[in-house]
């Protein structure tokens, strides 16, 4: 098997890597397949059950400032309760009940309760993020945040179930089946990383150094970790990332579904076929180009990604009503776009991250990333209602930005000449 394998970095990790981030890289596709089952039709569902343009925009807002909130807590409390136990309790709070609420919603209030609940991920996603890569060797994280995305895309196989589902049963009870299967699978998939995973040796040794600690002295603490990042241009560039993929994701994810049917006259049944053509240019993109790719200098790739996603857009403005030709066009550059830049910008800040202090840094990076995006689900969904092609005018905006700042970048600079002289 190593002989087989050995010239594929990325599928050779997949049999070497061990302990935390194998069970939690194993179990991912018990979260990934029903969330990219059902997230196609998140606000087709919501506007569905009379929830307009403005109110979907007003949720994404409130959602984003309490996951601030709920951030800005997240390092600290996995600090002090350790890595395995806050990633158990808080999935089960932000992702089981609400996927229960959305089973059963009715209108904007049933959304927005779920809203509430969902807003605890930021702190699953600091610990969780901490049990994968705190005993994991850095020369293989580029590779396992590749096959953490894989495993989100596995549900390739099963999107076409749902949109038979949703042509022979219409668009709000397949949905609900959909949520009720997410709770099912989720579920499990949280109780079965519980019992398989183990306390990092990092989240032990901040466990006892907080023990004797109040909640709010380690509060104060963050204004230490603060300066050290704002005074860090490899800081400032992962945050500068975060919270562009974040704000862009606003438009991708929560308003492509409704500007294809409402403006392009898509039939709604046709919505899930999208993400399957993304998805599979992904895994086929993972598996014959990202091992070496990964091999790579992290800037070109990085800014070669932002201008494959300024293209995609490009495309997508020009889409006439009912040409599904040019929709997959777009689909298919930015799955290829998505994976060059995801697995680097999650890789980068693995690297740059003090291993000290991850937790209370990604908490803090979630914050800051949710205090500058959270206004603009208001005002992407108010430049919806206006012209459902405004959100992606807005993105390409943002990625021309990043771009530049890509290309100009010393921090990117001075880490890849650091990694390809050694």
């Amino acid at each position: 098997m190593q002989y087989k394998f050995r010239n594929n970095h990325l599928i050779s990790t997949l049999f070497q890597v061990k302990g935390n981030p194998r069970i939690c890289l194993f179990t991912e596709p018990l979260w990934g397949i029903p969330y990219n089952l059902y997230i196609p039709f998140i606000t087709l569902y919501m506007y569905a059950l009379g929830v307009k343009d403005e109110q979907i925009g007003l949720l994404l807002t409130v959602g984003m400032i309490l996951q601030g909130l709920s951030a800005l807590f997240g390092g600290i409390i996995t600090d002090k309760y350790g890595r395995r136990w806050i990633t158990f309790v808080v999935d089960i709070f932000s992702w089981s009940i609400p996927c229960l609420i959305w089973t059963f919603s009715q209108n904007f209030w049933w959304f927005l309760v779920a809203a509430t609940f969902n807003s605890l991920w930021l702190i699953t996603s600091t610990s969780w993020q901490c049990l994968l890569v705190e005993d994991c060797e850095p020369k293989q994280l580029v590779n396992v945040y590749t096959w953490i995305n894989i495993a989100g895309l596995l549900a390739v196989f099963f999107a076409p179930i749902s949109a038979l589902l949703v042509y022979n049963f219409s668009l709000v009870p397949t949905v609900r089946v959909l949520y009720a299967f997410s709770f099912l699978l989720m579920t499990a998939k949280f109780i079965i990383l519980y019992i398989f995973s183990t306390e990092t040796r990092q989240g032990e040794k901040r466990m006892e150094e907080t023990k004797q600690q109040s909640i709010w002295s380690l509060f104060i603490g963050y204004k230490d970790i603060f300066r050290k990042m704002i005074s860090s241009r490899q800081m400032l560039l992962i945050l500068s990332i975060f919270i562009a993929i974040n704000i862009s994701s606003i438009s991708i994810n929560n308003f492509f579904g409704l500007y294809i049917t409402q403006n392009l006259n898509i039939p709604d049944r046709y919505v899930a076929l999208f993400p399957i053509s993304r998805a599979i240019v992904m895994l086929l993109f993972s598996f014959l180009f990202q091992s070496w790719i990964n091999r790579l200098r992290y800037r070109p790739v990085m800014l070669w990604g932002f201008i494959i996603y300024i293209a995609s857009h490009i495309v997508l403005l020009f889409v006439e009503p009912k040409n599904s030709i040019l929709i997959i066009g777009y689909t298919l550059l930015e799955a290829v776009a998505f994976a060059l830049v995801i697995p680097r910008r999650d890789s980068l800040g693995a690297l740059f991250v003090d291993k000290e202090d991850r937790a209370r840094v990604m908490s803090l990076i979630f914050v800051i990333m949710l205090a500058v995006s959270s206004p603009f689900g208001t005002i992407i969904g108010w430049l919806s209602s206006i012209n459902r092609q405004y959100p992606f005018i807005l993105n390409i905006v943002i990625f021309v930005i990043m771009a530049v700042i890509i290309s100009t970048s010393k921090a990117i600079a001075q880490y890849d000449s650091k990694e390809f002289d050694q």
